[in-house]
């Protein structure tokens, strides 16, 4: 019995280091990208472009069905945890803007069918500003937003 075992272990560990080889080889790729990155977004230098290059538009409705939780002051501008759970029926996408940012686009989630709405992440900022989270559902966006007092650290300072 425990010779039978001592194979399937063998067996797994020279199929799987034989997969490994082949992926670091080039041998197999994967068939799709898992992630795609708006790269005019994340590149963007203002907010009104960062939303345009995310969503094709930066017309935002304000909604209470939008939650950020988020300190008040944040200690360290290097890692400032943000939290965004929407209420927001047929929510698509959650995104996360830093207003006072180079690039003002931290983070976008985009969410699965029957996905809760909800993200939580750390992004960095450079100084004191508003950080506004966006929600698409169908095609319409909305928004809510929280200041966020940095004293020390983050991007630049």
């Amino acid at each position: 019995m425990t010779s039978m075992k001592r194979r399937i272990f063998l067996k797994g560990s020279v199929a799987t280091g034989a997969v490994g080889m082949a992926i670091s080889a080039g041998l197999l790729t994967p068939r799709m990208v898992l992630a795609a990155w708006p790269k005019a977004a994340f590149e963007a230098t203002s907010v009104d472009a960062a939303v345009s290059g995310l969503f094709g538009s930066s017309t935002t409705t304000g909604s209470d069905q939008i939650k950020i939780k988020a300190p008040d002051i944040a200690e360290n501008g290097a890692v400032v945890p943000i939290t965004v759970e929407t209420g927001v029926s047929g929510a698509e996408s959650i995104s996360v803007i830093a207003e006072k940012n180079a690039q003002p686009l931290a983070a976008s989630f985009v969410l699965g069918a029957g996905a809760e709405g909800y993200v939580s992440t750390r992004i960095k900022m450079g100084k004191t500003a508003k950080v506004t989270a966006i929600v698409k559902a169908g095609d319409k966006l909305y928004s809510a937003g929280k200041e966020v007092k940095v004293t020390i650290g983050g991007c630049g300072g």
